[in-house]
């Protein structure tokens, strides 16, 4: 399947999702919501692959929703598809059978803070920023999964006050499991996901099985 908005990197047992949108930091438009919920049952399907890492586009990991698409100006305001997009991409990373490595590169804002959490492990470069500033805007944040990672006291600070974190912050409050130098984010997330990729993969698919059950899951 081709993608517009995104890049697909096979490389197996290992696969790389770029998101793919510089020019508009990544944001997390209609049309890549789609793309991305496709590609990730694209590789979810694929037994040649075991470990899926995604990442962004330099020098964003994604800077969350495309707001530009919910004026009610926009034209694409009136499809409704776009009120659903959302909605299959949280499902599908949600439901991903395999483990899924984020390569954070850069600022994870709003829908890109989300996709960073339903990834199983994140690491991060030295410029990665997480926050939800969406809160301020009137739009409801996503507290489950977060606080099933970094706690509940710490993913309530977080949802409710929209305030940003750095890296080392992050990494102290286990929301991500490594900074590295930015040059080095995606030499460092491969080494990691080879690591994991070592295992069978119907062993790797039983763990994330688990995972799954035992992570609520309630989209913003």
């Amino acid at each position: 399947m081709g993608y517009e908005l995104l890049l697909l990197e096979l490389d197996p047992p290992l696969a790389t999702i770029t998101l793919n949108r510089p020019d508009k930091r990544n944001a997390l438009s209609h049309s890549l919501r789609t793309e991305l919920a496709n590609v990730i049952a694209e590789v979810d399907a694929d037994e040649g692959i075991s470990v899926v890492i995604l990442t962004g586009a330099p020098p964003v990991f994604c800077a969350g929703f495309d707001r530009s698409e919910f004026d009610p100006s926009a034209e694409i305001f009136q499809d409704a598809s776009v009120w659903t997009s959302g909605q299959l991409m949280h499902e599908r990373l949600q439901a991903f059978g395999k483990p899924l490595i984020a390569a954070v590169n850069g600022p994870a804002l709003g829908g890109g803070f989300d996709i960073a959490v339903q990834c199983d492990v994140r690491i991060a470069s030295e410029t990665a920023v997480f926050g939800h500033p969406e809160i301020k805007l009137g739009a409801p944040t996503m507290y489950t999964i977060l606080s099933q990672i970094v706690g509940g006291a710490v993913a309530r600070d977080l949802t409710l006050s929209g305030r940003r974190i750095d890296a080392a912050e992050a990494q102290r409050i286990g929301l991500v499991s490594k900074v590295v130098s930015l040059g080095e984010i995606l030499n460092e997330t491969i080494a990691y996901a080879r690591t994991v990729a070592e295992a069978p993969l119907e062993a790797l698919k039983a763990v994330k099985a688990a995972i799954v059950k035992a992570t609520p899951f309630i989209a913003p």
